[in-house]
């Protein structure tokens, strides 16, 4: 039976791991399949939290890039209790994630896909 060779791969991810950790709170992100790019609002060794303008209803979008498990998505909680426009909401965020109350959601979520230069 062949085996399936993941070393492309696993080198990739290596280099996503190493580029994100480079990255500072204010820098921005490119999503390969976003148009627009993300901002750093706070970030740890696992976690980037990210945002971006929604100019139509005056507020922003925002993504939490988790780099042990390679996805990006919301967080896992129905009723969502960070407003990600303001900063000390997102440091709470960051807080919880580090703390394992909450995570990325696991069923809102997208492989890891950054535009790397």
């Amino acid at each position: 039976m062949a085996y399936q060779d993941y070393s492309n791969e696993i080198d990739k991810h290596q280099d996503i791991i190493k580029y994100c950790k480079t990255l500072k709170i204010g820098d921005k992100i490119k999503f390969i399949p976003e148009k627009q790019k993300y901002t750093i609002k706070e970030k740890s060794d696992r976690y980037l939290i990210c945002t971006k303008p929604f100019n139509l209803k005056k507020t922003v979008l925002y993504t939490i890039v988790d780099l042990k498990r390679l996805v990006r998505g919301t967080n896992d909680r129905i009723f969502n209790s960070y407003d990600y426009a303001v900063q000390e909401d997102i440091d709470e965020c960051l807080r919880d994630l580090e703390l394992e109350q909450i995570e990325v959601s696991h069923r809102n979520c997208v492989k890891l896909d950054i535009e790397m230069h």
